[in-house]
């Protein structure tokens, strides 16, 4: 079984800067097309809106679900990122949330993985890394504004994840690009909400990353 590559590892084998330039554009123009018209756009397409020749794309990756793959785990180590300079700061950890918060429906982390879960194996060990990643940094973050008495006490990382996956998902029938315009208002909507003390009392339990994992 194939062992899980860290980003940097996964760097390692792109020598040339051209060919970096090209492999960064593929996955970049992937994630926009897999976003926009779901995971089984052409990747011929892929290549024009890239700018690369169809061959590029296949030296890079073999198939769809390489390529697949290499989209979600850039993403969610990009989500990484912002999670880790989230927790850099110094000041008001709710903030620092809200910041990781809307940088997160920027990458569409949970908007892109939901929409194209079924097109590879979701227990390969490369995203199982990365999520594992982005789920320990969500935590922290979420934990250090609660125990500055700022995030409601009975909400859980999945429930952050729920909402940033439906708020940042188009709604069905509308234009992609279009419904932007709204992702930051509605989500700053949800993240007053998440403010404490809490102003209501939540039906249920407070949902766990685990609830979300594949099985």
């Amino acid at each position: 079984m194939p062992t899980a590559t860290s980003p940097a590892q996964r760097k390692v084998t792109r020598p040339r800067a051209d060919a970096v330039r090209n492999r960064e554009r593929i996955v970049s123009a992937a994630r926009e097309m897999f976003v926009e018209h779901g995971p089984d756009v052409p990747l011929d397409e892929i290549a024009r809106r890239a700018g690369v020749g169809n061959a590029t794309v296949y030296r890079n990756f073999p198939d769809r679900e390489a390529l697949v793959r290499e989209v979600v785990c850039s993403v969610m180590d990009r989500t990484a990122e912002a999670a880790e300079a989230a927790l850099t700061e110094t000041g008001d950890a709710f903030a620092a949330l809200e910041r990781f918060v809307h940088a997160a429906a920027d990458d569409r982390i949970s908007a892109l993985c939901p929409m194209i879960s079924e097109t590879f194996d979701q227990h390969h060990p490369d995203l199982v890394a990365s999520r594992e990643r982005v789920e320990r940094l969500v935590e922290e973050v979420m934990d250090r504004a609660r125990a500055a008495g700022q995030l409601r006490a009975d909400v859980g990382v999945g429930d952050l994840m729920i909402v940033v996956a439906q708020l940042s998902r188009p709604p069905a029938g509308t234009d992609c690009l279009r419904g932007d315009r709204f992702v930051h208002r509605h989500l700053q909507l949800f993240l007053d909400g998440l403010r404490a003390p809490a102003r209501s009392a939540l039906p249920g339990t407070a949902v766990t990353i685990k609830e979300l994992r594949p099985s």
